[in-house]
């Protein structure tokens, strides 16, 4: 019960964390309830289930609609009213609004509350399964696997390498330390991917490495237009990164090299 009470504390900070982003303001912009959306969530759903089989693929699903509703909410909180996701088969989910982050500081906001948003449902996963066991044991599977999904995706997430959430996190961070190392270090952190790839000889590290290579230049043309972080708050920010890289590599490292 003890990890239970844990995991419920770390929802309701979070809801407290994402205040005035749980709803949008205009009615017509809920994430995925339209035909394209559905369509797509429903292709994504689909792909899903078929590739990792029924019940990795519910879970993984869900997993990705929690993490992108995180970055939804966190760009309502920014004043993006705008804000919603949708599902894309094979490739997990995408957060999009109209406009730009007006700070870097938002940016950073937005890009770890994506992860950040699943380490309550984690726990969660993990502590319900174990109480559940003895009398749903199917419930208590689904809640374990859905658990370690989301560590695990999470984890994948947090890696540093551009243009995965972590690499954003950490070209933020390296922007507010001193400017001219952003693009440095995520030219770096793709490079490192691509080496990653081929020694792991990993057909998924190897495309999210091709997508970094490609949007290298634009990511370090939208840090010239926002304003800059100071450098405490670079601290806090990567103190935040490191704190939720660490809670998901223990709750899903483990599967992340299975997939890899």
């Amino acid at each position: 019960m003890g990890f239970l009470a844990f995991a419920l504390a770390i929802m309701t900070v979070t809801y407290v964390t994402l205040k005035g982003g749980w709803t949008s303001t205009n009615r017509m912009q809920v994430a995925g309830m339209d035909p394209q959306g559905l369509a797509l969530a429903g292709l994504a759903v689909g792909a899903a289930m078929y590739l990792f089989g029924p019940v990795y693929g519910l879970a993984l699903t869900l997993s990705v609609a929690i993490h992108e509703f995180g970055h939804v909410a966190a760009f309502r909180v920014c004043g993006h009213s705008d804000a919603r996701f949708r599902l894309i088969p094979l490739l997990g989910g995408v957060a999009i609004s109209n406009t730009v982050p007006a700070s870097q500081e938002k940016q950073a906001f937005i890009s770890i509350m994506g992860p950040a948003i699943c380490i309550g449902p984690m726990l969660l996963g993990f502590a319900l399964s174990e109480l559940l066991y003895a009398v749903q044991p199917q419930l208590a599977d689904f809640c374990f696997i859905f658990a370690i999904v989301t560590g695990a995706l999470n984890f994948f997430n947090l890696l540093p390498f551009w243009p995965l959430d972590g690499g954003r996190i950490l070209h933020i961070v390296a922007a507010s330390f001193w400017p001219p190392a952003a693009l440095i270090v995520a030219t770096m952190m793709s490079a490192g991917l691509i080496v990653a790839a081929i020694a792991m000889k990993s057909l998924v590290l190897f495309f999210f490495a091709l997508m970094g290579a490609q949007s290298l230049r634009a990511g370090d043309q939208l840090a010239q237009i926002q304003r800059k972080m100071d450098r405490p708050r670079g601290a806090l920010v990567l103190f935040a990164y490191l704190a939720t890289l660490l809670a998901f590599g223990m709750g899903g490292g483990s599967l992340l090299l299975q997939w890899l």
